[in-house]
């Protein structure tokens, strides 16, 4: 059964490896309260914690994914002097990006519409599937706001900086099936596929070799290394590391026997 940590987000972890964030404020689209957020950081900090975590999969209740900040909120907080309204916006998009900090590849299973700092959410995922009808804008500009959350360098980082200075400018919408075509999602399937899409996808990451998945992830974090020099020098320093582990002679040993090999992470 899955744990709820409180209602505004569900946490199920799988036997498997993989754990399920499910944003659950459905009447509200997903919007990004103070309640929602609380319960993400705390989420987190467990996952980081969790020796036997494999992946981590993040979706929406209902037909959103996550409709971003909430606005009510911000109109609230419009009186506030600009250094308290400074500290509060980096302390929310801090919260949020810690899946960021997470050493097991992450997938964004983007469900609906996903808008604002919900758009940068799925950016900040390591894999996104998207449901083909869904929606991903970044209206900031529309709202008379900066756009937040890093999405200044979540999206020129996942779709080149012509299509992110496009979205940014404009607003423009575009669709599950238009974003897979420009390379911001990884595949785009029928709404009521992406889950089950995702968590196949995140099932196949799990059966791989923990420690050799983890060192990958940090290889390519934040846009990968910066030249083939110092790509070959991560590589010369983690691929031994993964030589002497118990994972790979089972890995070679699985081959030989073709079977399925079952890692440990040792």
């Amino acid at each position: 059964m899955p744990e709820q940590l409180p209602d505004a987000l569900l946490v199920e972890r799988r036997p498997d490896g993989v754990a399920v964030l499910t944003l659950n404020d459905p009447d509200r689209r997903n919007a990004m309260s103070d309640e929602m957020t609380a319960a993400w950081t705390a989420a987190i900090a467990r996952l980081r914690a969790d020796a036997g975590l494999r992946c981590v999969v993040v979706t929406g209740a209902g037909t959103a994914f996550t409709s971003g900040g909430d606005l009510s909120w911000l109109a609230e907080k419009n009186a506030e002097s600009v250094p308290a309204l400074r500290d509060r916006m980096l302390a929310f998009y801090r919260d949020w990006l810690t899946i960021r900090g997470l050493e097991v590849p992450t997938i964004a299973a983007i469900n609906g519409h996903a808008v604002g700092a919900g758009f940068a959410l799925a950016l900040a995922c390591d894999l996104r599937y998207v449901a083909s009808d869904a929606k991903l804008l970044v209206p900031f500009t529309a709202l008379g706001l900066h756009p937040g959350m890093a999405t200044t360098w979540l999206l020129p980082e996942v779709a080149g900086l012509p299509l992110a200075r496009e979205m940014l400018f404009t607003g423009r919408a575009v669709t599950g099936t238009q974003a897979e075509s420009y390379g911001l999602v990884n595949q785009a399937f029928p709404r009521e596929l992406v889950l089950q899409e995702a968590l196949a996808v995140a099932e196949r990451i799990a059966a791989q070799a923990p420690l050799a998945t983890r060192l990958t992830k940090v290889a390519l974090s934040g846009g990968g290394h910066p030249d083939m020099e110092a790509a070959l020098r991560w590589e010369s320093l983690a691929q031994p590391i993964t030589m002497a582990s118990k994972d790979m002679l089972e890995g070679l040993t699985a081959q030989r026997e073709k079977r399925r090999p079952e890692f440990t992470g040792e």
